[in-house]
């Protein structure tokens, strides 16, 4: 009996103030799925290192003299090179690419920008050593070792374009924590705001309670319960606009940048995200909740 009067305060007190719960479900989805925007953009960014490091080399590009005179790195120059490149510990391998290879593949990579072709020609583009490291990280060993040696040009490090580019979408994941953490607040302030405005309207019927006896907890439950069950709507809400907006929007960006950046999967959102929301939903509205009714309600 007791149980059954708890809950029927619960929906009496969540639809008595129907505008507000709806703000507080709608404030609290925003906040958390921000939130869980976030986590997705870690997991990307995750996925993003362990597909690239192993593949991430660093180009050794031969100078003009070298890369007009050699096809195939037998001159002494570049036979030097490679020689050294494949008796350094840190190399796995080395691979020559004369010019004509270097054309063949530039073609291949933009045949679909014939203005782009036309433009180019065997001869503006270099030979190159393409080194693959046992220890990607450790790269920028191979660059200062190599970089102004005879017959070398310059030295890539694919490395340092990987770390730049996950330090924009790290900028990204940090914004949307930004937002998310102010719409946290509002939801916050919110709760705060309803459980006042709800103990307030109900104020004569728990002086009542309280007079034949009922303790301060079960007359305060009620209000803690409105709090927790519109965190979890809230949370449920945002899950949803969060599979929403994967098949929208995500889904058609990420298929323009090919196998750049891998696609969030729908099991992705469902686990281990939408857990996480769930669990920091019912967390901080019980806290705000209990907070709250502790600093405000004295009955």
């Amino acid at each position: 009996m007791r149980a059954s009067f708890v809950f029927s305060e619960v929906i009496t007190g969540l639809r008595r103030n129907v505008t507000m719960t709806i703000a507080m479900i709608l404030t609290t989805a925003i906040s958390l799925g921000m939130f869980g925007g976030g986590l997705l953009f870690v997991r990307t960014i995750d996925k993003m290192q362990a597909n690239f490091l192993d593949d991430v080399e660093v180009t050794v590009y031969l100078d003009d003299e070298v890369s007009s005179t050699d096809s195939s790195c037998s001159s002494q120059t570049c036979a030097a090179l490679r020689q050294s490149l494949e008796t350094n510990p840190a190399v796995e391998s080395v691979v020559y690419e004369n010019r004509e290879q270097a054309y063949k593949r530039f073609q291949d990579i933009f045949e679909g920008q014939p203005d782009l072709l036309e433009l180019a020609r065997p001869e503006s583009l270099p030979a190159s050593l393409h080194v693959k490291l046992f220890n990607p990280e450790r790269s920028d060993v191979i660059v200062q070792e190599y970089s102004g040696k005879e017959g070398v040009d310059h030295v890539n490090d694919q490395n340092k374009f990987l770390e730049r580019f996950l330090e924009v979408l790290n900028a990204g994941r940090n914004g949307t924590f930004i937002v998310a953490l102010i719409a946290a607040l509002a939801a916050v302030l919110l709760i705060a705001n309803t459980i006042q405005v709800s103990a307030f309207t109900r104020r004569t019927e728990v002086g009542i309670m309280r007079l034949v006896g009922a303790t301060r907890w079960y007359t305060q439950l009620p209000f803690l319960l409105e709090a927790v069950v519109a965190g979890v709507l809230g949370a449920i809400v945002g899950t949803a606009g969060l599979v929403v907006l994967k098949y929208t929007v995500l889904d058609s960006i990420l298929e323009r940048t090919g196998e750049v950046v891998p696609k969030i999967e729908l099991l992705e959102i469902f686990f281990p995200v939408a857990p996480i929301l769930l669990g920091v939903s019912v967390l901080i509205s019980a806290i705000t909740g209990y907070v709250t009714l502790r600093l405000y309600v004295r009955h």
